[in-house]
This record gives C-alpha cells, structure tokens and sequence, in this order.
C-alpha cells in the first residue's frame, strides 16, 4: 500500500511538474544537459523521498514542514549566501531593507559554516561592546548558532531598542569563550567622515556603502582637500552595501577601463560597470586601507583600484564576499522566498573576489604585529564544527568583554590616534612616499 502511494505521488508531482515546466523550460535544461525525462525522474526521486519520510519518520511531521526542511537544506548547500525565507523570516527581511529597526549594528556572514563577524558598524551598540572583525560568534543568548542558518541567526539578533541580547564569541588569541551583553537600539549610520592629517592629507572614512557615500566623498574632496596632496581612504571593518556607490567612488579616481564586472550564468545577469573621465581626481596620491572586515562592497573599491595601480592597499586579507544575490517569491501569495546567488563579482584584471578576498600590497597588522602561535585558534571547515561544540563546554559565564572608545576629534586625525593604529601610520607613511615620488613635495 505504501508504494502504491508514493507512486501516486509521485506520479502527481511529476504531472504538475510537465505542466509547470514549459517547453521552453525543458529545452533550457537539454541545453544545460539536464533533459526533460532527468527532470521527470528527478522530480519523481524527491516526491519517493518526501513521502517515505512523511510515513515513516520516528517523528509526525506534516507535508508543509517537510518540504520547508528540504527546501532550506538545498539551500544552505548551495553556498553560504543563499537561503530560504519562510514567512515570518521574510517579513523580518522586508524590515531590515525598507525600514528602521532595532539590532546590534553588526555586519555577520558564514565563513567555513561558522557564523562569524564581518564587522562592528562605527558607533553601534556591537562596536561599543567591543565585537571585531573576525569573533565568531558561538551563542546568542542561550541558542547555539552550531548548524544555524544566517537568516536564523539575524532574526534572532534583531529586536525591539533597549532590549539586552548576549553573545558569545570565539576570538582568535583567547583561551576561552567570551561572553559579550549589548543593547539594541535603532541603528543609523553615518557612512563617511571626512579629516585632515597635518598639512598635506586628507583622511576619507567609509564604515558602510549606503546611498550617500559618493556625494560625501565629493563634499569632503571639494571642501576640504584644498592643497593637500595625498588622500587616505579607510575602507577597514566596511562591509559593503550598493555597489552603485561603490563603482561611483572607484569612478571618482580612474578615468577609464573597466571598474567591475558582474556575470551570472545567464546573459542578463552578467554586465559591466566602467569608468568615466568626467571630474576624476586621476592624479593624487592614494592609500586604502581594509582588513578582515573589509567586504563585498568595500572589496570592489579597494580591488579595482588595486588593479588600476591607482593606490596602495594596506592592511589585512578583505573577508572575500563577492556574490551577487537576488530574491525570488516561492508562494502564491508571495509570502515566502528564496535569496539565490546569481553572479558573482570580478575585478578588472578577471581575478573574482569571492571566497579570495584582497590582498594588501603591504601587509601590517593593527597594533604590534603578532608572533605566530602554534595553538591559535584558526579557523578551518574541516574541524571548525568540533573545535565549537569543544567550545561551548567551556562556556561558565564568568568571562565578560568590553571596551572603552575614545572620543574622536571630528575634524582632525590627531597624533594618538596615529601612534595607536600601526595600519594607519603605515599609510601615512606610504602616501608621503608616493607625494615625494610624483614631485609632489616640491
């Protein structure tokens, strides 16, 4: 009886599936050299699956939560980026774009399976708190995020202001688990900051890619560059956004070729992005300066004008997001969705960004430069899974992070900020380097 209905089903979805599927479709999967009767068996093989399951599970489960099980698993094994959005998930994804809402300020992605800190945003409740690029984070408040879905683990970061959430976190040179308590609160974002250092630099900070950046970056050059003669761009701990602007800020330093491609499987997801000669500041000495929570966004800047040798990048390794990922309805009534990486992102000398990151022509670590220690922790997907749940035991609730933030001259780089960021130092001496080189010191 229980083959008889599974072929039945079976039979059922392959039905909708031939009348799903158009001829066009069909013919897109020969193409692709999937045909149409691989499809049919295909489809056949997952309705034998979902119904053998339905029957014979050690736990009742209905139809609806089968499907939504597998549907977030194929998702999850497609690549760190994709996912499904369930209803409730969706809904919390529509908040996040449209409108304001209550989190952490934190930028977090899946780096080898482990959900891990892209980076603080600057002067966020996360970046009060003491998170850094790079913590993985182990708990939120008493869930571990083992085998946890990034979109799992956003929601459950997001809340109402004023409302205390803790996490726990793995840093990279600690002994043990941290444990770290932040408040929530409405997160708005000042993406540029524009300062001189001494006489002859400006310093440009981007914390974010939102849609001011291009015209902050115009305001502080027209205002504020005047005779100086080297430009400091710090683009550590941004974790991107619209790539408009950041193919407009890349624009406003080269006067031609190309800035970035994007291609896709697909002709029209794949394009490209160049640069145009109009109000370009083409000549001036640069340095970029990125890290670990340098990402997607922020990479396209620093990579492209790596490649165009328009500036000298200073550093550590970007984190290596370049993908390209739209939304897509799955319910009639347009309630859930799937987010599908569709393309992925490629500087102009052809090398991608994804999973590779950055490289900095001169590699400095922020502060004194660490020794190599055998026993540090480092982050690897083949035994990452068992180095966590090893963590997680260690966890007693005693160890509590924090961090005093300085204040910060608004209009000045000053001198104890130099003399405490060995990367900045780095580029100030660097880009007084290239001045002396072009004949700008004259």
């Amino acid at each position: 009886m229980n083959n008889i209905r599974i072929f039945i089903f079976a039979s059922l979805v392959v039905a909708f599936a031939l009348y799903t599927f158009s001829p066009t479709s069909l013919d897109a999967g020969d193409r692709y050299g999937d045909g149409s009767s691989a499809k049919i068996e295909a489809m056949r093989k997952l309705a034998s699956v979902l119904t053998i399951i339905e029957q014979n599970s050690v736990d009742e489960l209905n139809f609806t939560t089968i499907t939504e099980k597998a549907i977030q698993g194929l998702m999850n094994e497609l690549d760190a980026h994709s996912s499904y959005l369930s209803e409730k998930n969706y809904k919390e994804f529509k908040v996040q774009t449209d409108g304001e809402f209550g989190g952490l300020g934190i930028t977090v992605g899946m780096r080898d399976r482990a959900l891990t800190v892209i980076s603080p945003i600057d002067d966020t409740p996360a970046y009060r708190a003491g998170l850094k690029a790079g913590d993985i984070i182990l708990k939120i408040d008493e869930k571990s995020t083992i085998d946890m879905t990034l979109d799992e683990a956003v929601s459950l970061m997001r809340g109402k202001p004023d409302t205390e959430i803790e996490l726990t976190i793995v840093r990279k040179g600690e002994s043990k688990p941290l444990k770290v308590q932040i408040i929530r609160d409405i997160i708005k974002i000042d993406s540029v900051f524009v300062k001189t250092i001494d006489d002859d630099l400006l310093y440009i900070r981007v914390s974010s890619f939102d849609k001011k950046v291009v015209d902050g970056v115009k305001d502080g050059l027209e205002n504020k560059l005047e005779d100086r003669k080297g430009i400091i761009l710090d683009l550590r701990s941004n974790p991107g956004g619209l790539l408009s602007q950041a193919v407009g800020l890349v624009d406003l330093f080269v006067d031609s070729g190309v800035i970035v491609s994007q291609k896709g499987r697909d002709e029209s997801e794949t394009r490209t992005y160049e640069a145009s000669s109009f109000g370009t500041y083409k000549d001036i000495p640069i340095v970029v300066l990125i890290d670990v929570g340098s990402a997607s966004a922020s990479e396209i800047v620093s990579g492209s004008l790596q490649d165009h040798r328009r500036a000298v990048i200073v550093g550590e390794k970007s984190f290596g997001k370049g993908s390209v990922q739209a939304i897509w309805p799955i319910t009639l009534d347009g309630s859930e969705a799937i987010k599908l990486t569709i393309a992925r992102y490629y500087l102009p000398s052809g090398r991608t960004i994804q999973a590779e990151g950055v490289e900095p022509d001169i590699e400095v670590f922020l502060g004194d430069v660490p020794q190599k220690d055998e026993d540090a922790f480092e982050m690897r997907e083949e035994n990452l899974k068992k180095h966590l749940q090893s963590e997680l035991q260690k966890v007693d609730g005693e160890d509590n992070v924090t961090v005093e933030v300085e204040d910060d001259n608004k209009t000045v780089v000053t001198k104890e900020k130099i003399m405490k960021d060995s990367q900045l130092k780095t580029g100030i001496d660097i880009v007084r380097s290239l001045i002396i080189m072009k004949g700008f010191g004259k």
